[in-house]
């Protein structure tokens, strides 16, 4: 059973999705929160497997309740819902450790997959999201310390830059001649050997090295 939060200022938007979520058998929604503050309280006492968090909100907003939730030991995964696919607070998102995004207008099946997608322990960025929204709002942001990605082999480089640019494991192996299960494993150990939790904190670790850099505007 998956446990969940939805975290949104809207009542009409909490209930919504709420009663969405219980159609599902495998699906239990253990609390809802109408902020970030209450989001923390929430979650301390409902203990969820995934949260779904609206961005922007009054008194503490998705980003920053997402960077604490994310701090704490075990913690749970979290889908960021945006209204635009080019929400300008994406790469802020991904850094304070979101696992994915998900549009509120999803459909039904789109809402279900990304549930399980992110419990699973996989990350939720589409490739297209990845390739637009993080070069866009990497590009002119200061860098912290580089990540030491010079404890990955060359191979987990090349990986790691092909995961940055968002592409699957399965278009990792064909680009790389590789089998799948390979990459897999080449993922798992790229995760494991820099402290990352899942790929969308290896996407922002390929840009924050300098291992990608981010295409100039046309």
């Amino acid at each position: 059973m998956i446990r969940l939060v939805v975290v949104d200022d809207l009542e009409v938007v909490r209930a919504g999705f709420a009663a969405l979520l219980e159609t599902q058998p495998d699906f239990t929604v253990t609390g809802t929160a109408a902020d970030g503050a209450e989001a923390l309280e929430v979650c301390r006492s409902a203990g969820p497997d995934v949260v779904l968090m609206d961005v922007r909100m009054p008194r503490m907003d998705g980003i920053e309740a997402t960077r604490l939730l994310t701090a704490v030991p075990d913690p749970p995964r979290v889908v960021m819902l945006t209204t635009f696919d080019l929400d300008e607070h994406v790469y802020d998102a991904l850094a304070a450790g979101a696992s994915g995004f998900l549009l509120k207008d999803a459909s039904a099946e789109r809402l279900f997959d990304a549930v399980r997608v992110v419990a699973a322990g996989d990350a939720l960025i589409a490739p297209a999201v990845t390739r637009r929204l993080i070069s866009e709002f990497a590009r002119n942001r200061p860098r912290p310390a580089p990540p030491a990605i010079d404890v990955l082999t060359p191979r987990e480089v090349d990986v790691l830059r092909l995961v940055a640019e968002g592409l699957s494991n399965a278009d990792i192996a064909a680009r790389l001649v590789l089998g799948e299960e390979t990459v897999k494993t080449h993922v798992s150990r790229i995760l494991r050997k820099l402290g990352l939790r899942d790929r969308a904190q290896a996407v922002v670790t390929a840009y924050e090295s300098g291992l990608v850099v981010p295409r100039s505007p046309h």
